[in-house]
């Protein structure tokens, strides 16, 4: 009998259940990881991994892959995931000092972003405030106002859960133990070095679905219809090198005619942060493919 080549997979051999998003993160994709599971290239022989819009990072912990280039254009988030990197042990005695049940505890630590002494901050101080922050606001929100500054404000739980360490050490072992790069700039220059076979999975900030749906406060960028047409041309040139691509976008009909020569499936995705909760609930999302599905899955 001949052999066989073996199948090389983007998953590692052996699957961390362990990871997962340490922040919660609007629009984060953890509830349709078993669609975007779906509809990834399982087979494809792909060496690296580029996901230039990485938020909490719930499709790279769930794909895992071993070679990745992650990126985000919100510097704080960023700045988490080196921390997490390079110094974890500091980074989780750090969030020990933090007092979870005190409003203003809260708001001196979400101010401190105002004043001129934190430019001296220390990126463990950084992250440790980021994620205190985002832990113990309300509904869990990443938000800046205009100038930069986190303006969520104070969520009133009785007991969170600041850092989850098995976590944290799991993340911080397969960002240490793989190739992994970590990057902060424009998501076109986040997968310029992109080649054949690659597999690029884009989840920007979505086309509104009303004129006071979008939520455009993580970063300072505001990302309307020209950003959304800039990242069209740049899927455009991602399929002409031969990547394989997926991305996530609101069930607009700009959208829809945007990617009318790729493949859109729509999938039903939970609207779970609104402050009203009659705003909650099922919705309709797009998964934009440039490749075939493999029937084999």
């Amino acid at each position: 009998m001949l052999n066989q080549s073996p199948v090389i997979s983007h998953r590692q051999p052996q699957q961390n259940v362990l990871l997962q998003p340490f922040l919660k993160w609007a629009g984060g994709k953890r509830q349709l990881l078993p669609q975007i599971h779906k509809y990834a290239p399982k087979k494809a022989n792909f060496k690296a991994y580029y996901e230039p819009f990485v938020g909490a990072g719930a499709v790279l912990f769930h794909l895992q892959p071993r070679k990745a280039f992650i990126n985000d254009v919100n510097s704080e988030l960023i700045n988490c995931y080196q921390v997490i990197k390079d110094d974890v042990d500091a980074l989780i005695e750090h969030i020990k000092t933090h007092q979870t049940n005190s409003s203003e505890y809260f708001y001196k630590i979400r101010e401190e972003d105002r004043l001129p002494a934190y430019k001296d901050w220390s990126p463990v101080q950084r992250a440790s405030r980021i994620i205190f922050l985002n832990k113990t606001c309300y509904n869990g929100l990443f938000r800046v106002n205009s100038q930069g500054h986190f303006n969520a404000p104070f969520g009133n739980y009785k007991n969170p859960t600041l850092i989850d360490e098995v976590v944290i050490r799991a993340i911080s072992k397969y960002l240490n133990q793989n190739n992994i790069t970590i990057t902060r700039l424009d998501f076109e220059e986040a997968v310029s070095d992109a080649k054949k076979g690659d597999f690029v999975y884009f989840d920007p900030p979505y086309d509104p679905i009303s004129d006071t749906a979008s939520f455009t406060g993580y970063n300072l960028d505001k990302f309307g219809k020209d950003e959304q047409i800039r990242l069209k041309t740049v899927y455009d040139k991602l399929n002409a090198k031969g990547c394989k691509v997926m991305l996530s976008n609101s069930s607009t009909d700009f959208i829809r005619d945007l990617y009318r020569d790729y493949e859109i499936i729509t999938i039903l995705a939970n609207r779970n942060i609104n402050s009203v909760g009659t705003g909650r609930g099922q919705i309709n999302e797009f998964l934009i493919l440039n490749y075939e599905l493999d029937i084999e899955k």
